[in-house]
Parts: C-alpha cells; sequence; structure tokens
C-alpha cells in the first residue's frame, strides 16, 4: 500500500461534501450517491490553491473512506478519473463497466 498522509476529513453529509482545512481555508469534494456508488462531481478550493499534491492526498484519504463504507466510486470530474489512471491501487473501486 501507498504511503497515506491521514487527512482530518469531514463528511457534511447535508451539504454533500468531504470537507478539509489547509491553513484554515476550506477544501471541499462535492458527491451524490446512488445505490450503492458515490459519484465525486466537484472539487472546490480557496482562490489561488494550486496544490495538487494535497488534492491527490485528499483523494486518497477519501477512497479509503470508500473501502471502509463498500462503496463503488464513479469519477465525474476528469482531474479524478486522471487520478485513478495514476493510482491504479484504487481501480477496483470503480463500478463494473466502468474503464479509465
Amino acid at each position: 500500500m501507498l504511503f497515506l498522509q491521514k487527512l482530518e476529513i469531514k463528511d457534511n453529509t447535508f451539504s454533500r461534501q468531504f470537507e478539509t482545512l489547509v491553513d484554515g481555508k476550506l477544501i471541499s469534494l462535492e458527491y451524490s450517491f446512488q445505490e450503492k456508488k458515490i459519484f465525486l462531481t466537484r472539487i472546490n478550493v480557496p482562490e489561488g490553491f494550486s496544490d495538487d499534491e494535497f488534492i491527490n492526498d485528499l483523494l486518497k484519504n477519501i477512497m479509503e473512506i470508500a473501502y471502509e463504507r463498500k462503496l463503488k466510486v464513479v469519477p465525474i470530474l476528469p482531474k479524478i478519473a486522471l487520478f485513478f489512471r495514476k493510482n491504479t491501487i484504487y481501480r477496483d473501486l470503480l463500478p463494473p463497466g466502468i474503464k479509465i
């Protein structure tokens, strides 16, 4: 397993987003559920934020949450599809029929 920097992530079910703070600023990843699938729909970052490595760590942490909850992950954003291409260990989280 790859090294995973554990982040403090809040699942804000009311807003349907995972949230974490970086330097006191909110970063969130919006989602929706359908059956046992989680659709990752949008990443919100503060203006001027460009730390792709942090976003990568955030996505790894969210994949671990998906494993724990036994969810399949449907990447809607090209950035998240690219994450799956680069991190093939998470491909088993993709629903059948989705090829990246």
